[in-house]
């Protein structure tokens, strides 16, 4: 399997990392500050680990919609 890294993603404070092959479900890691806020799981839409506020997972959702996540 090969994993590729997408670009770092920079919105409203926070930064926002997926990566190409890496396991299911597909997911995002979302950081503020160097630190993990949440790990999402865009599938089934929850959190993986950590919380999501509303604001972040609107971001999360507009990412998907313009096809970046």
């Amino acid at each position: 399997m090969v994993t590729i890294i997408v670009p770092k993603i920079r919105r409203g404070n926070f930064v926002f990392l997926a990566w190409v092959g890496d396991h299911s479900p597909s997911h995002v890691h979302v950081y503020r500050d160097g630190k993990l806020i949440v790990k999402w799981d865009i599938e089934n839409w929850k959190a993986m680990r950590g919380a999501a506020t509303r604001r972040v997972e609107n971001l999360i959702r507009d990412l998907v919609d313009e096809g970046k996540l």
